[in-house]
Protein backbone atom coordinates (compact mmCIF):
# COMPACT_ATOMS: atom_id res chain seq x y z
CA UNK A 1 0.00 0.00 0.00
CA UNK A 2 1.20 3.31 -0.67
CA UNK A 3 2.20 5.89 1.86
CA UNK A 4 -0.44 8.00 2.76
CA UNK A 5 -0.04 12.18 3.26
CA UNK A 6 -2.25 14.98 4.76
CA UNK A 7 -4.60 16.10 2.07
CA UNK A 8 -6.80 19.58 2.39
CA UNK A 9 -8.76 21.11 -0.92
CA UNK A 10 -10.84 24.63 0.33
CA UNK A 11 -12.69 27.29 -1.92
CA UNK A 12 -13.79 30.39 -0.65
CA UNK A 13 -17.47 28.47 0.51
CA UNK A 14 -16.25 25.08 2.48
CA UNK A 15 -13.52 22.60 2.92
CA UNK A 16 -14.02 20.13 0.39
CA UNK A 17 -11.56 17.46 0.96
CA UNK A 18 -9.57 16.65 4.53
CA UNK A 19 -8.01 13.22 4.63
CA UNK A 20 -5.02 11.35 4.12
CA UNK A 21 -4.45 10.44 0.26
CA UNK A 22 -2.06 8.75 -1.31
CA UNK A 23 -2.28 10.24 -4.61
CA UNK A 24 -3.51 13.58 -6.19
CA UNK A 25 -2.96 14.62 -9.54
CA UNK A 26 -3.59 18.25 -10.24
CA UNK A 27 -4.02 20.54 -13.09
CA UNK A 28 -1.48 23.17 -12.41
CA UNK A 29 -1.35 26.01 -14.72
CA UNK A 30 2.52 24.76 -16.18
CA UNK A 31 0.95 20.91 -16.68
CA UNK A 32 -0.38 18.15 -14.88
CA UNK A 33 1.53 17.22 -11.66
CA UNK A 34 0.56 14.23 -9.47
CA UNK A 35 1.74 14.52 -5.67
CA UNK A 36 2.52 11.68 -3.71
CA UNK A 37 4.22 10.96 0.36
CA UNK A 38 7.27 12.77 0.88
CA UNK A 39 7.11 15.15 -2.31
CA UNK A 40 9.83 17.89 -2.87
CA UNK A 41 8.23 21.50 -1.70
CA UNK A 42 6.91 22.98 -4.91
CA UNK A 43 4.33 25.66 -5.31
CA UNK A 44 2.24 25.82 -8.36
CA UNK A 45 -1.15 28.30 -9.67
CA UNK A 46 -4.02 25.69 -10.91
CA UNK A 47 -5.55 26.01 -14.39
CA UNK A 48 -9.29 24.93 -15.06
CA UNK A 49 -9.59 21.40 -14.86
CA UNK A 50 -10.18 18.30 -12.76
CA UNK A 51 -8.60 16.96 -10.01
CA UNK A 52 -8.45 13.67 -9.41
CA UNK A 53 -7.83 11.98 -5.49
CA UNK A 54 -7.10 8.57 -4.29
CA UNK A 55 -7.84 8.34 -0.73
CA UNK A 56 -5.54 6.53 2.18
CA UNK A 57 -9.24 4.35 2.21
CA UNK A 58 -8.78 3.37 -1.44
CA UNK A 59 -11.74 5.71 -1.86
CA UNK A 60 -11.33 7.98 -5.39
CA UNK A 61 -12.54 11.34 -6.18
CA UNK A 62 -13.00 13.77 -9.28
CA UNK A 63 -13.20 17.55 -8.47
CA UNK A 64 -13.30 20.73 -10.94
CA UNK A 65 -11.30 23.39 -9.57
CA UNK A 66 -11.08 26.61 -11.19
CA UNK A 67 -7.93 29.00 -10.39
CA UNK A 68 -6.12 28.93 -6.97
CA UNK A 69 -2.97 27.91 -5.76
CA UNK A 70 -1.52 24.08 -4.86
CA UNK A 71 0.75 24.01 -1.91
CA UNK A 72 3.20 20.71 -1.86
CA UNK A 73 5.74 19.68 1.00
CA UNK A 74 7.01 16.74 2.47
CA UNK A 75 4.21 17.25 5.75
CA UNK A 76 1.22 16.90 2.96
CA UNK A 77 -0.72 18.49 -0.41
CA UNK A 78 -2.67 21.92 0.25
CA UNK A 79 -5.09 23.60 -2.21
CA UNK A 80 -6.31 26.95 -2.61
CA UNK A 81 -9.34 26.77 -4.88
CA UNK A 82 -11.53 29.78 -6.46
CA UNK A 83 -14.00 27.64 -7.19
CA UNK A 84 -14.09 23.77 -6.42
CA UNK A 85 -17.49 21.35 -7.07
CA UNK A 86 -17.58 17.24 -7.11
CA UNK A 87 -17.79 16.41 -10.58
CA UNK A 88 -20.59 14.11 -9.98
CA UNK A 89 -22.61 17.25 -8.42
CA UNK A 90 -22.13 19.72 -11.79
CA UNK A 91 -24.84 20.70 -13.64
CA UNK A 92 -24.33 20.15 -17.65
CA UNK A 93 -26.40 22.34 -18.70
CA UNK A 94 -25.10 25.04 -16.64
CA UNK A 95 -21.93 24.75 -17.81
CA UNK A 96 -23.44 25.04 -21.81
CA UNK A 97 -25.03 28.00 -20.64
CA UNK A 98 -22.15 29.85 -19.35
CA UNK A 99 -20.25 28.87 -22.41
CA UNK A 100 -23.33 30.15 -25.03
CA UNK A 101 -22.91 33.40 -22.18
CA UNK A 102 -18.90 33.70 -23.11
CA UNK A 103 -19.33 33.45 -26.42
CA UNK A 104 -22.27 36.41 -26.41
CA UNK A 105 -19.37 38.31 -24.27
CA UNK A 106 -16.93 38.15 -26.92
CA UNK A 107 -19.06 39.02 -30.26
CA UNK A 108 -20.75 42.18 -27.49
CA UNK A 109 -16.81 43.31 -26.47
CA UNK A 110 -16.53 46.84 -27.20
CA UNK A 111 -12.78 46.74 -26.49
CA UNK A 112 -9.12 44.84 -26.84
CA UNK A 113 -9.34 44.27 -22.80
CA UNK A 114 -13.09 43.35 -22.69
CA UNK A 115 -12.41 40.91 -25.86
CA UNK A 116 -9.15 39.28 -24.68
CA UNK A 117 -11.08 38.31 -21.04
CA UNK A 118 -14.25 37.02 -22.95
CA UNK A 119 -11.88 34.98 -25.09
CA UNK A 120 -9.87 33.63 -21.96
CA UNK A 121 -13.36 33.30 -19.75
CA UNK A 122 -14.36 31.03 -22.72
CA UNK A 123 -11.46 29.30 -23.76
CA UNK A 124 -11.22 28.11 -19.82
CA UNK A 125 -14.95 27.25 -19.97
CA UNK A 126 -14.85 24.93 -23.14
CA UNK A 127 -11.42 23.48 -21.96
CA UNK A 128 -13.53 22.37 -18.66
CA UNK A 129 -16.00 21.16 -20.85
CA UNK A 130 -13.29 18.92 -22.65
CA UNK A 131 -12.11 17.63 -19.54
CA UNK A 132 -15.11 16.68 -17.81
Amino acid sequence: MADAFPFELVSPERQLVSGEATQVVVPGAEGQFTVLANHAPFLSTLKPGVLEVTMADGSSDRIFVRGGFADANPDGLTLLAEEAQHVADMDMNSLDQAIQDAREDVADAKDDAAKTAAETRLAQLEEVKAVL
